[in-house]
């Protein structure tokens, strides 16, 4: 038996075969760190093998509405650890990220805060580096940190905060802000390797402008739903 708190990992997933298996892949590290946790993939109606590949590696499928923020939702309702680990299906954590989630629970103080990791993507090209390195000084300087960059968060702080909303987009956003920008701390050491396949499929400029549009939309009160028809 060990005193670690419980960790529950909740992964939103929809048609996610080709993807999951690297993201699931990465999470054995919590096993051989001895780190007691659950895996969680909020399924949003996949047609693929992402549930049948999720019950093989032994996480637990949680049916949910389709949506990112529904789903995020549904699997944190459905948690039963004491701290909630937020994770992309598309992301894979790298470094020694057992050991600094670790740390960051050992911190009494912590249970009113949250924590991300760096951002990269899993192209090395100089654009992708580039906005890559763009997301730590937002993260850093605005603390603004997005989903993709996971969300380490005490589970009773993260329900007085209201949950994630079941947006069809900026539930990452409209979280984060509750949070407050002194309660958000980066996990040292820890990388969040996202796929860069939107950036590639619409053009990393084209997709950079279009974030930041979504996003001071969002600011100046244009509802999600709204912001989301130009969001592909």
């Amino acid at each position: 038996m060990t005193d670690k708190p419980h960790l529950s990992i909740v992964i939103p997933a929809l048609n996610a075969a080709q993807s999951l298996p690297s993201c699931l892949a990465a999470l054995r590290l919590a096993e051989r760190a001895g780190l007691p946790h659950e895996i969680l993939i909020a399924d949003g109606g996949s047609s693929d093998s992402t549930v049948a590949l999720a019950k093989q590696a032994g996480a637990h499928i949680v049916t949910a509405e389709r949506g990112r923020g529904r789903q995020l939702r549904a699997g944190g309702q459905a948690a039963r650890g004491d701290w909630l680990l937020f994770l992309h299906a598309d992301t894979i954590l790298a470094g020694d990220w057992p050991d600094a989630i670790a740390g960051f629970i050992a911190g009494p103080a912590n249970r009113q805060r949250a924590a991300y990791a760096r951002l990269a993507f899993d192209d090395t090209r100089p654009a992708y580096r580039l906005i890559a390195a763009a997301a730590t000084l937002r993260s850093r300087l605005l603390e603004l940190p997005y989903g993709d960059q996971a969300l380490l968060i005490q589970r009773d702080y993260y329900r007085s905060l209201g949950e994630y909303a079941a947006l069809p987009l900026m539930e990452d956003v409209a979280l984060v802000r509750r949070i407050g920008r002194r309660n958000l701390i980066l996990l040292p050491g820890v990388t969040a390797i996202t796929s860069a396949g939107r950036y590639r499929r619409n053009g990393a400029a084209r997709r950079v402008v279009r974030n930041w549009v979504c996003l001071g939309a969002y600011f100046l009160g244009v509802p999600p739903e709204r912001i989301a028809r130009f969001y592909p």
